[in-house]
């Protein structure tokens, strides 16, 4: 763990390894519409695409969909609300909700952006994600 802390920042620490949330609309991703995928920042595995991110007006990165099938689920009974917390294998990510886009099937995956690193399609051969360029196809 300590090698972790050494590596993130204070923010990303707090969301990943302690279940935190970063502020709303005061984070990296939750405004960029580039085209590419979000990975997760300390395994790299990818977990979202651009072409499933949307603008749901809460100030996080907002995805309908996950495109990697070991995410895992869990849930979460903190506060006073019943939530379902997304988590990768190493990392807290935030939260998913059924109260998405319909014609996307109705989910909202809210992200933290602190617990992703974002790699943009122009790079994504360069940095060892080529074979899911065949997303963007």
């Amino acid at each position: 763990m300590d090698d972790i802390k050494k590596k993130l920042t204070p923010i990303q620490y707090h969301v990943t390894q302690e279940n935190g949330t970063e502020p709303p609309f005061q984070n990296e991703y939750y405004n960029i519409f580039e085209d590419g995928i979000y990975v997760d920042l300390i395994s790299g595995e990818v977990l979202f695409s651009s072409l499933d991110k949307f603008d749901a007006g809460c100030g996080w990165p907002s995805f309908s969909k996950s495109v990697n099938e070991n995410i895992i689920y869990k849930e979460d009974n903190k506060f006073g609300m019943q939530r379902v917390e997304v988590r990768s294998a190493s990392s807290h990510l935030g939260h998913v909700f059924n109260d998405g886009p319909k014609d996307r099937g109705g989910l909202r995956f809210c992200i933290n952006s602190a617990a992703v690193k974002f790699i943009p399609k122009s790079k994504m051969d360069e940095l060892g994600y080529g074979e899911f360029l065949n997303l963007f196809k």
